[in-house]
């Protein structure tokens, strides 16, 4: 495992702390979007489908710091859109780390060589690159040629600047586990702090909704990459996933797992996004508001039709962690027998009794179009 120790022991006192306090719902991860602009238009993303007076859109240092404030969590993990493109994003960072948080700066990495001076390397802060696999495998996925070089190259500039940096690697219908696992074995010659690998989720304004994959489909494809897995330890190659084992475990059917929303509360220019960083069906101004006001056993696997595929570690992870914090006898027994790759696996939850999906995301465009329009049309206030 890749996750530095102080993050485990801090993560581990903070999930502890809500438990004895009996604090059912708690973050752990802040999912801090301060764009939607991107300088990619990958066919999978669901992020970019705005218009333009929304891609334009900035979330203030001032709100981001409040937003880290308000849910209190102990990791914020920035993305996007394309995180670098917002002028304000070092300081943000800067006084982020100042307050003790872990940051994980998610970055397509195009513009890596161009803005790393702005940051400083430090202990709680790690460069987060979208690496979708290898050459051929990320090319397709970003939808244009070269970019994985470029990302393999800003790997090696930050690891030379004395920089923490991890890859994040979202993996498709189609992907050849056996591919993948070289693709791990090559990340891993690069001298990367971690690994995050997840399915990809079917954004349902995403232009490719061909290639994603569904939960049996995705357990059978993490199975076999984690048998190639074994093979490239006996080689000396040992991958290091910044991810609880316990969620890989549930990658390959091993967990029954329901997820947990609130674990990863997202900040976007919208608001506070519900229920998740996936789905936007609604948004709140403040993270009290989103957490009193939304009706969280409307969503999640076998309760709504959008969540029936979905094993993301944005909703999964947190369940896992606290999983592993309450009952730290199933992270001794995977530690000794590792991830169960043959037989059986885990009850899945039923899906028969899922509400239907509702399509929403017109409604909440229309309503910030609205909102970025009457604002402009307002009379300046006079200095004082």
């Amino acid at each position: 495992m890749a996750v530095p120790l102080t993050q485990a022991l801090r993560v581990g006192a903070y999930v502890m702390k809500q438990h004895l306090k009996g604090n059912k719902r708690y973050p752990l991860v802040l999912m801090l979007e301060p764009l939607f602009r991107c300088n990619l238009a990958c066919a999978g993303c669901g992020k970019i489908d705005y218009p333009s007076e929304i891609l334009n859109q900035r979330i203030s240092v001032e709100d981001a710091v409040l937003a880290s404030d308000e849910c209190g969590a102990p990791i914020v993990a920035i993305a996007g859109g394309e995180p670098l493109l917002h002028k304000e994003l070092p300081e943000i960072t800067r006084r982020l780390l100042d307050k003790g948080k872990f940051i994980y700066l998610c970055t397509n990495a195009l513009l890596l060589e161009k803005k790393i001076d702005q940051y400083t390397p430090h202990k709680n802060f790690c460069w987060d690159i979208h690496l979708d696999g290898d050459k051929q495998m990320h090319d397709a996925a970003v939808s244009q040629e070269g970019v994985f070089e470029r990302a393999v190259d800003a790997i090696k500039l930050a690891k030379s600047k004395g920089f923490r940096v991890s890859i994040n690697c979202t993996l498709f219908d189609g992907a050849d586990p056996e591919r993948v696992a070289k693709f791990f074995d090559t990340v891993s010659d690069l001298g990367i702090d971690g690994v995050m690998t997840s399915p990809g989720y079917a954004y349902e304004r995403a232009p490719d909704q061909e290639h994603f994959l569904n939960r049996q489909r995705t357990k059978e494809l993490f199975r076999a990459i984690f048998r190639h897995g074994k093979e490239s330890k006996k080689r000396g190659k040992d991958w290091k996933f910044n991810q609880s084992p316990l969620f890989l475990d549930f990658l390959a059917g091993n967990q029954t797992y329901a997820c947990t929303p609130w674990g990863n509360p997202t900040r976007n220019v919208f608001g506070w996004q519900r229920p998740c960083y996936l789905l936007g069906e609604g948004y709140a101004k403040t993270y009290k508001e989103l957490m009193d006001s939304t009706d969280w056993d409307k969503y999640g696997v076998g309760n709504y039709e959008k969540c029936a595929d979905c094993m993301v570690h944005s909703g999964f992870e947190a369940t896992a962690v606290v999983d592993s914090v309450k009952r730290p006898w199933k992270m001794a027994a995977l530690a000794l027998k590792g991830i169960k790759t043959e037989g059986a696996m885990a009850k899945e939850i039923p899906l028969d009794k899922a509400r239907k999906a509702e399509f929403v995301f017109s409604k909440h465009v229309q309503a910030k179009m609205a909102e970025i329009h009457a604002k402009k049309a307002a009379p300046a206030v006079p200095a004082e």
